[in-house]
């Protein structure tokens, strides 16, 4: 059997070539996500990489791709002062990529920790490991194998992604399944919302078609969020540009699923979200207020996972979030977590305590502000304001 050998990939041509092992190789790993799929990373690098540095490390064993650790080096300066540079998954950032991970074929995983521990123990760079599975053993091994070798770091919860199993559910026993107030509420508003109007519940199929819903979709979430503070979502140029591209490319996998809700003709709610494997994952959503009586989010929400249960998905992940409506339909999480590895060496040492002792200070300042705000309301009730 051959050795394992090492190539890193700077430029995006590289990148570009990888696409049919990149997907090969992931369906036979124990990573496999939408988020760590080629189509959705390749597009993350298009737009929102931000000044980040290319640097895949690929594995070989002969001509055979074997494993992908899908880095960037991102350069910058911890309180404005002390330089870092620190590899980072691709998908970090606002756009929301849960589930990133080291993607190594099964019966290579040992060895290759083995190897990538090796490679950057030489190579001294701080490593950020986020919006991991916490119950990813890539991840804990790879920090391990770092760790035997004098690394030191830390771990934490960063979040978490409330979950539905729908193995063995057909629509009605999922239905039996919730909380009976929940089941009641959406299936009055269903049968409410019919009576009183003609309601229509579309999905994209053609690339005319997802051209105008993803522009309802956009159109829709702004308005839900508008007095809100607006959303952290799709707001940046970059982002929508992201998901134009990536959206056209999931419908040509057949991965897309665009849902529009429209009543007596007009569009009063839309999901976004995607089918991969044996996963729904849903990602954004929007509504006209003007329904809101009618509550066509819960409406759109509970038609989605109606249509994940037909067409045979095994799980209806509503991603990283623990806003209290996604618990009236899941009944399970994962936790999301972080894991920050420094080198044995001075500089990482020194580094390390720089960011605890920067976020030590930003909870305080934090706990500050909450103090000083909750004065100022205890003062005005004083003042019978």
């Amino acid at each position: 059997m051959s050795a394992l050998k090492i190539k890193i990939i700077e430029d995006p041509d590289g990148f570009e070539g990888l696409e049919g092992e990149w997907s090969e190789l992931l369906r036979a790993s124990a990573a496999n996500s939408l988020f760590l799929s080629w189509e959705w990373l390749w597009t993350w690098w298009k737009h929102l990489a931000e000044g980040r540095k290319l640097f895949l490390i690929t594995v070989r064993r002969g001509r055979e791709l074997v494993a992908i650790a899908p880095f960037v080096l991102r350069s910058w300066k911890l309180a404005g002062l002390i330089p870092c540079r620190s590899l980072e998954f691709l998908g970090t950032g606002s756009v929301g990529s849960d589930y990133l991970d080291l993607i190594i074929q099964r019966r290579e995983e040992s060895e290759v920790c083995r190897l990538l521990a090796d490679y950057l123990a030489q190579e001294r760079l701080i490593v950020v490991l986020t919006h991991l599975n916490r119950r990813s053993n890539l991840a804990a091994r790879l920090t391990a194998e770092l760790q035997a070798r004098g690394w030191s770091g830390s771990e934490a919860k960063i979040n978490v992604c409330p979950f539905i199993n729908l193995s063995g559910h057909s629509w009605q026993s999922y239905l039996a399944s919730l909380g009976p107030e929940h089941r009641y509420n959406f299936l009055r508003r269903l049968k409410n919302l019919a009576k009183e109007a003609n309601v229509e519940f579309e999905s994209v199929q053609s690339e005319e078609h997802r051209r105008t819903a993803l522009d309802k979709l956009i159109a829709l979430h702004h308005q839900r969020w508008r007095d809100r503070g607006g959303s952290d979502g799709l707001h940046k140029p970059s982002l929508l540009a992201f998901h134009e591209e990536l959206s056209r490319l999931a419908l040509e996998r057949g991965w897309l699923r665009l849902f529009l809700l429209q009543v007596d003709g007009q569009p009063a709610a839309s999901l976004y979200g995607f089918k991969y494997h044996r996963t729904f994952y849903f990602y954004q959503s929007g509504f006209d207020s003007r329904y809101s009586k009618h509550s066509v989010g819960l409406v759109t929400m509970g038609l989605a996972i109606k249509s994940a249960i037909e067409e045979g998905a095994e799980e209806y992940d509503l991603l990283h979030g623990d806003e209290s409506y996604k618990f009236l339909w899941a009944r399970e999480a994962r936790e999301l977590g972080r894991v920050e590895l420094y080198p044995p060496y001075a500089g990482g040492l020194i580094r390390q305590r720089a960011v605890q002792l920067n976020r030590a200070a930003k909870r305080l300042a934090r706990e500050a502000i909450r103090h000083a705000v909750a004065d100022r309301f205890s003062s005005v009730r004083g003042a019978g304001m």
